[in-house]
């Protein structure tokens, strides 16, 4: 009952009021403001700073800069067997395995389309039908940039605008069709495993979602869909390269094609995982 009241006040919230506050907010650089923040967040949480490239409260500019640290270069090591999916980032498995034609597992019966997801591109969603997906959450105590699963070369990013319901487990089992709704911008890439999908989703206090090639994607608003075609700029990256990052947490999808992954076995709703370390292995 408390997680069906909880999603339901949030159609109430101002969403896109509140993030434009936290946007603001997470970008205060007095000291004192900006320290009170990170030590409330690090106590709340219990966020690791020893992982930190840079472990010092008082050396971060802003409570972003805080937010999306980078971690020290030994802290998350990339599967090295050839064929490896690496974790696109730090959180919990949300959900995992196979899409079901064009229809993808949210949550207790909950389920969401895959045209819907890419932002209703038909020729897009051809390519992902009948085959594989992973969803992961970030929560805030979580490394916050987001790392490439398999090498490929980008072709294509596509900005959708949608609602900022949160990603927490209690509204994906209660908002139909959560991560179609949400904002969400979604990469796209030619790899050794065939067509793959990075989608970036966004969610309450998720002031901003940037990549490395474009910058901030999210603001500015937008209130149609915004498309970046790639495919002649040979934009290639390694396995494991950082390809973006939320300023404030949410979570990422991953799609790749029909019968070309095979996820391995015990990773399920609600296991930890970390960046780098191999979900499965690709065909």
């Amino acid at each position: 009952m408390s997680s069906r009241i909880f999603a339901g006040l949030q159609y109430l919230l101002p969403q896109h009021g509140l993030s434009r506050l936290m946007h603001a907010a997470v970008r205060i650089r007095q000291p004192w403001i900006k320290n009170a923040m990170i030590r409330a967040v690090c106590k709340l949480y219990r966020v690791d700073l020893a992982e930190a490239a840079c472990d010092s409260l008082e050396s971060f500019a802003c409570f972003n800069a805080f937010f999306t640290r980078a971690l020290k270069p030994d802290a998350r090591p990339i599967c090295s067997e050839p064929h490896a999916i690496a974790c696109p980032a730090d959180g919990a498995i949300s959900q995992i395995g196979t899409i079901e034609g064009r229809m993808l597992f949210q949550a207790k019966g909950h389920r969401f389309g895959l045209v819907e997801l890419l932002g209703g591109d038909e020729i897009q969603a051809a390519k992902f039908e009948n085959g594989h997906f992973v969803t992961v959450y970030l929560s805030p105590r979580d490394y916050h940039r987001i790392h490439l699963p398999v090498a490929g070369t980008l072709t294509a990013m596509t900005h959708v605008p949608g609602e900022l319901f949160s990603v927490n487990v209690a509204t994906t089992e209660n908002i139909p069709k959560l991560f179609a709704r949400n904002e969400r911008v979604i990469c796209h890439f030619d790899t050794a495993a065939g067509p793959m999908a990075v989608i970036l989703v966004g969610a309450i206090f998720v002031s901003s979602i940037e990549t490395v090639w474009h910058g901030e994607v999210t603001p500015p608003r937008s209130k149609t869909i915004r498309q970046w075609d790639y495919s002649e700029q040979h934009l290639t990256f390694e396995r494991g390269a950082e390809i973006g990052r939320f300023n404030m947490g949410s979570t990422v999808i991953v799609l790749f094609g029909a019968d070309r992954v095979r996820w391995i076995p015990g990773f399920q709703a609600g296991t930890s995982v970390k960046m780098g370390m191999a979900l499965g292995f690709f065909r």
